[in-house]
């Protein structure tokens, strides 16, 4: 008798684990992401036309992680804004200074409901094979005032920080690797548009935005996409996929509007209620 009801408890556990999830999770929803950078993230560094041909085989490991499960494409430009309208995500990842037309293209788009994550470095950390000045370096310093401005932010960097990587605890991102991070800090009154909000976290080093319907995770750092030791490293990978996996879920939760990008919810102008935590996404739910 003991026997059959120890049997019987343990079919029941295995059916109570699968039940809770024991199983191995699903994937995110694939999505269409596009890429504005300066980084070696989408091809490796290169010095020649041959060069890139023959190290293409082997992409960048952010491309290899991203396009597991999602569609990535490489913008050479952010004008006009009609192509961002297929994106459901839009990664800016320490790019060359935007011009006039392509910061207008870009608000107007988060604007409309359009999400993105900008990484700002103000002190780049990643090694390039090529030296100050040439072109084919990845920028040293963003120059990014202007659209952060419009959103109500400014990037400051502290240069009597200690240089080194560590690791900072961002919500819905687990450890996340910075070397000489910059902070965010709200833009002088008179910025920005009514009806924004951003909530800055983690010392300065994330802000989350609402803008207009729009939303922005904006990152005062760009370590995340260095390599150590030939690889990522696992604690990257898994910073990368939990970016990437939060807003694929919350995109496939609000749908897409009829142009076939991410419409997130709220109004312009109007006070939004703060929203829990999305323990998994890094779409920016909360507003300050």
């Amino acid at each position: 008798m003991a026997r059959r009801h120890a049997e019987r408890f343990c079919a029941a556990a295995v059916l109570l684990l699968a039940a809770c999830g024991g199983t191995s999770p699903e994937p995110p929803p694939p999505i269409t992401i596009g890429l504005v950078t300066s980084l070696p993230v989408y091809w490796p560094e290169q010095a020649s036309l041959s060069e890139l041909v023959e190290r293409e085989r082997v992409a960048p490991w952010p491309r290899q992680v991203i396009e597991q499960h999602h569609r990535l494409v490489p913008l050479d430009t952010l004008a006009p804004r009609e192509g961002l309208a297929a994106l459901d995500l839009l990664i800016l990842a320490q790019p060359r200074p935007l011009s006039p037309p392509e910061n207008v293209a870009l608000d107007d788009w988060v604007r409309d409901g359009g999400q993105a994550v900008m990484f700002a470095d103000p002190a780049l950390t990643l090694e390039s094979r090529f030296p100050l000045g040439d072109p084919r370096r990845p920028q040293d310093v963003a120059l990014l005032s202007p659209i952060l401005s419009r959103w109500g932010l400014v990037l400051q960097f502290a240069g009597d920080q200690p240089e080194g990587e560590r690791l900072v605890d961002v919500a819905g991102l687990g450890p996340f690797p910075v070397n000489l991070p910059g902070r965010f800090a709200p833009a002088p009154q008179g910025a920005g548009m009514a009806g924004d909000s951003c909530r800055i976290e983690a010392e300065g080093l994330v802000a989350r935005c609402r803008i207009g319907r729009g939303r922005v995770l904006a990152i005062a750092d760009a370590a995340l996409f260095e390599e150590h030791d030939g690889g990522p490293g696992r604690v990257r990978q898994q910073a990368l996929e939990a970016l990437i996996g939060g807003f694929a879920r919350r995109t496939a939760g609000i749908g897409r509007d009829e142009r076939g990008r991410a419409a997130a919810p709220g109004r312009t102008g109007q006070t939004e209620r703060p929203e829990p935590p999305d323990g998994e996404a890094l779409s920016p739910p909360e507003s300050g």
